[in-house]
Formats: C-alpha cells, structure tokens, sequence
C-alpha cells in the first residue's frame, strides 16, 4: 500500500504545476466556487491545458464567477478546440451555427467542427453534423469536410 502511494505521490509530482492548477481549479468547481476555480483554471490553461481552457471558457458561457461574456467564452472554447478538446470542438462548431457572442453564423465551420469533434469522440457532435447538414449546399459540404481533414491532420 505504502509503494501504492508513493507511486501516486511521484505520478502527481511529475505532471507538474499545471495538473494541481486544474485540480485545483475542480476542486473549486464541485464546491460551487466559480471565482477561485477560475483562479486556479487560469494558470493551467495558460500552460495549455485543452481541459482548463474549454472550463474557462464554460465560465465565461454561463457567468459563473465571472460575468457572462460569450464571446469570451468562445475564444477559450476556440483556444481549447485547437488544442484538441472534443467537447469545445462541438461548443466552436454551436457557436457558428447559431450565432453567439458575436460570432457570425457559418455553417461551414460550425459543420468543420462539429465533424473534427465526432472524430475525437463526442457522440454528440456526430448528430450535430446530420442537422447542420441539412442546411448546407453540396459544396459547402465539401468545403467543410476539407477544412476538417486539415485540422485533424495538424492534431
């Protein structure tokens, strides 16, 4: 048991300040303490931290600890989606479909990211790629589908 922990001591160690800033940052998340996890979130995501940044950016989304700011909200989910967070891939891709914090509707992108999200595993996301397709021309389609496999080939 003793080895046990110190392998997890060592395990926390090694992944540096940036983990205990998302550890942290949930912490305060789960005790309904938006303003310290946002505190703690910070420093993470500055580091790169795909998961913090996309908390951020939920933060921003729904004005918890900080005020609600959508198009704040969806520069981090920006910022997480290229660093290869899934599910700020989908928020990125609902942005431009619909049209929040002053994002311009483009179903090309909202279809982009819908389809580069699906790949990293939101189910969801899949569904999303259905609907926005409906609205699309062939081409658009296609434009779409292009701009996917080119992100997908910088991940």
């Amino acid at each position: 048991m003793r080895g046990l922990m110190m392998g997890l001591a060592g395990l926390v160690l090694s992944l540096g300040p940036a983990w205990a800033d998302l550890a942290g940052g949930l912490d305060a998340w789960s005790e309904g303490d938006f303003e310290t996890a946002m505190e703690e979130l910070v420093p993470a995501a500055a580091e790169g931290d795909a998961d913090a940044q996309e908390l951020i950016g939920v933060l921003y989304a729904l004005g918890l600890g900080v005020e609600q700011d959508r198009a704040k909200a969806f520069e981090w989910y920006l910022i997480s989606a290229e660093n290869g967070h899934a599910g700020a891939q989908s928020g990125v891709g609902w942005y431009y479909e619909v049209g929040l914090g002053g994002v311009p509707i483009d179903l090309v992108k909202a279809h982009t990211w819908y389809a580069v999200s699906a790949v990293g595993g939101d189910v969801d996301a899949a569904v999303s790629v259905t609907e926005v397709e409906k609205k699309m021309t062939r081409a658009e389609i296609s434009a779409a589908q292009q701009e996917a496999a080119a992100i997908l080939g910088r991940q």
